[in-house]
């Protein structure tokens, strides 16, 4: 990280030249009345492959606004991959992730700042009160209430674009995919604090919303592997061994009995239940060799991970420690 850097503020923008024109300069008023210690701020303007004048609108405003820059991706890459590009060419202690279509707010970044020196590694907005059509609102209330049960982390807004980090969430966290409606879920899974604030939300002015029902079905997928990751120490042998280790039980429990009828009545029938016991067994073979197998791949890559950590006494240059083969957390 270039020294000196406090603030990174980080818009992935996809067809949104008209927001960027006015949303820039409100951000930048907001910024220069921060106060970073001394430290400078940047403006990474993540362009994902957009076909309007988005490119030509940022790179004139470059001009004007020496500390802001443009990523232009080569094509439509998708939101997580914006993300993860500003993630890497960020350089601030602390990151904040923002919508690029006016609808979040600049005005709220110094309370989500706040939160984080009070102790907060992530801290996630809250648009409890939404301006935006019930075909959004209503899947959104539904999906944030569904992944909250299902991860056990109590946010109102999980997909909320108006974000605050800490350097070592950004540099912890992998998206690809769809995953960045799993931030909150992902930094958890790595031990960090997170948390969230209510914010406001502004009437979208310019354009309409870039994604379409394929987000429904992308987002329900997304949330199976998501809970994996999110379940830390268990790995795939793990999750796909139990269940096939039950399923392997019950349908030997199943085919135990049969044998006892069988010998009790000196004949072997073909009945339902010794159909059903042996699928039970099939599947649980099956499922077992699929965590095996999935082991194989895994393995490796666990080898090679760092794992984040929360505090180094004497202070070293690395926030992360290599831990080679083992599972446990620093």
């Amino acid at each position: 990280m270039t020294p000196g850097c406090g603030l990174t503020v980080i818009l992935p923008a996809y067809n949104e030249a008209e927001s960027l024109t006015e949303l820039v300069p409100e951000l930048v008023a907001v910024l220069r009345r921060l106060s970073l210690g001394g430290q400078a701020y940047e403006i990474l303007v993540i362009d994902d492959g957009s076909t309007d004048d988005t490119v030509a609108r940022v790179t004139a405003l470059c001009a004007i606004y020496p500390d802001l820059k443009l990523l232009s991706l080569r094509r439509n890459f998708g939101k997580s991959a914006a993300l993860a590009t500003g993630f890497t060419a960020s350089r601030g202690r602390s990151v904040i992730t923002m919508d690029a279509d006016l609808q979040d707010d600049p005005a709220e970044i110094p309370q989500l700042l706040a939160e984080l020196e009070h102790g907060l590694d992530l801290v996630s907005g809250w648009k409890r009160t939404r301006h935006d059509p019930i075909t959004k609102t209503l899947p959104s209330l539904l999906f944030n209430r569904v992944t909250s049960h299902l991860t056990g982390i109590r946010l109102h807004d999980f997909n909320c674009g108006l974000k605050a980090y800490r350097r070592e969430v950004v540099e912890s966290i992998s998206l690809y995919g769809e995953m960045h409606r799993y931030i909150p879920v992902l930094a958890h899974a790595e031990g960090f604090r997170v948390g969230e604030r209510e914010v406001r939300h502004r009437a979208r002015r310019f354009g309409r919303s870039k994604f379409g029902s394929a987000r429904f079905v992308n987002g329900f997928l997304d949330l199976f592997e998501v809970m994996f990751l999110a379940g830390g120490r268990r790995t795939p042998l793990h999750v796909f061994g139990r269940l096939g280790a039950w399923l392997l039980a019950l349908g030997g429990g199943i085919n135990v009995y049969m044998l006892f009828v069988w010998i009790a009545e000196g004949r072997l029938r073909v009945r339902p239940l010794l159909l059903f016991g042996v699928i039970l067994v099939i599947l649980g073979i099956q499922f077992i060799s699929m965590g095996l197998l999935a082991e194989l791949i895994h393995a490796p890559q666990m080898r090679r991970r760092s794992y984040p950590l929360r505090l180094q006494v004497p202070a070293g240059p690395t926030t992360e420690a290599p831990v080679e083969g083992g599972e446990g957390r620093v």
